[in-house]
């Protein structure tokens, strides 16, 4: 007979001292450190307990018992369910000083190695409506609250046009209002889904691999208000398609690039599917500065378009060229950074995995007519060796800006052999950028530290360092 888990404990009067990793909050209760979800440091709460170690443990609130003066009421009517926008309630100023705690947390007791003062931390200027890019996705099964579930029309609301639950991977919420991206995101995306349920289309079903309707992404250009609309359908029937592209045709004139797929793979990627232009361009333009930046269905630029700029420009300011420097720009995607300092350099050579990143960077860079920049895709490891080096001329300095996971180990061996006076990193995860700092310390001091905010409400940050060679 199977034997029956006992339930874990309520804990009655918990006070929350402070803000820990993935956008939850942490108490201590005797020694042992909790993590719970959804709630700021002085708030008062009883928990019940779903996972326990032996040192530490997660729960969820059962009762609020009082309320932190510093908790702000969310924005957001999902707030809680979604999964996103996590730091919601916890004001704007309060969520900097996390961040900028957590950058520093991070460098200090991972990379162990001597720190400056950290500059301030750059805020967004804007909190909300900041992104660019979002990706919806359209299912057959709703994720309904247990109020919904007992409502007598709940049958019909069994479709839905929004974001993954967490942890469910077949259940989606639909999203009535999303206060990230610019208000005619709403627009569309709710009038798509008021017309498929007026003319029953089919939302697709995950575990049997059937409907129609698969995905969404629209991208708004914050600087050229051009809109990119992408339309993934599972089935296919080319009437029910033509019909549905017309109707958003109509309906959303502004709508300068309406793009569609027939996406049959077992994942939602659109990167290796061929993309059909319905109405207008195949690609929108961010500018920055003076410079032009085209982007198409498949291309990577930074989700928040005026803080990125804000970022490079740190970038630039620590890198302090002077129009004389080789540059490296490794990790360089579709060459932003590149395109945005070469300017201020004599040559810049950008390094990145993805072929179509590459061609990018490389269009880019004649749309702005820079002359002095080369592109090369490969594996970072396998590309940065001492032979290219020595083919293309030992880096002054080297710009980095590698994937949450960090710098490979044979990659940072190979920048410690070409010894560039100063290195600039940019990291998205300040852990693994402490562990890389580390094995920098060798040949290299850390000289400037700025954490920059690209994603508000979250507990995501990014941190530029300078490192200059000893």
């Amino acid at each position: 007979m199977a034997r029956v888990r006992k339930p874990l404990p309520i804990l009655e009067n918990v006070t929350i001292t402070d803000v820990a990793a993935e956008g939850k909050a942490l108490a201590r209760h005797d020694d042992m450190v909790i993590f719970i979800p959804y709630v700021v440091p002085g708030d008062v709460v009883d928990v019940q307990l779903y996972r326990k170690k032996k040192n530490f443990a997660e729960g969820r609130v059962v009762a609020f018992k009082s309320y932190s003066p510093i908790r702000e009421e969310p924005l957001c009517k999902h707030f809680g369910t979604c999964g996103g926008c996590k730091w919601q309630n916890l004001p704007y100023s309060e969520q900097l000083k996390y961040k900028q705690q957590q950058v520093f947390d991070n460098l200090s007791r991972i990379g162990k190695v001597k720190l400056p003062e950290m500059l301030p931390i750059k805020g967004s200027a804007k909190t909300k409506f900041y992104r660019n890019k979002l990706e919806f996705t359209f299912s057959d099964k709703a994720w309904l609250s247990l109020e919904e579930m007992n409502k007598p029309d709940a049958e019909k609301t069994k479709n839905a046009l929004g974001f993954h639950i967490p942890g469910m991977f077949d259940k989606v919420l639909h999203i009535n209002k999303c206060w990230l991206q610019d208000d005619i995101s709403n627009e569309i995306r709710n009038s798509i889904h008021q017309y498929c349920q007026q003319n029953n289309i089919s939302y697709f079903d995950l575990r049997n691999q059937t409907g129609m309707m698969r995905n969404i992404i629209i991208r708004t250009s914050a600087t050229t208000n051009e809109i990119m609309v992408i339309i993934a359908f599972y089935e296919k029937d080319e009437q029910v398609w033509n019909n549905l592209l017309n109707y958003v045709t109509n309906k959303f004139p502004q709508i300068t690039s309406l793009l569609y797929l027939h996406n049959q793979k077992a994942n939602d990627t659109i990167s290796d599917q061929i993309i059909h232009t319905f109405k207008g361009k195949d690609f929108l333009y961010e500018t920055m500065e003076n410079l032009k930046f085209k982007i198409g269905p498949k291309s990577f630029y930074q989700t928040n378009s005026l803080q990125a700029f804000e970022l490079y420009k740190v970038v630039r300011e620590f890198a302090n060229l002077t129009k004389n420097e080789l540059v490296y720009d490794l990790y360089t995607g579709t060459g932003t950074i590149a395109n945005f300092v070469a300017n201020n350099s004599k040559k810049v050579i950008g390094v990145e995995y993805v072929p179509e990143s590459i061609e990018d960077a490389k269009i880019n860079a004649k749309l702005n007519g820079l002359d002095n920049t080369l592109f090369f895709a490969g594996d970072m490891k396998d590309i940065l060796n001492k032979e290219f080096i020595d083919e293309h001329g030992r880096p002054d300095v080297i710009i980095t800006d590698p994937p949450r996971a960090g710098m490979h180990e044979d990659v940072v061996k190979t920048i410690l052999n070409a010894e560039p006076k100063r290195i600039v990193y940019v990291s998205c995860n300040p852990a693994t950028q402490a562990r890389d700092l580390n094995l920098l310390d060798e040949k290299y001091s850390v000289e400037k530290i700025q954490a920059v905010d690209m994603f508000p409400h979250t507990q995501h940050v990014e941190s530029v360092v300078l490192l200059v060679k000893r």
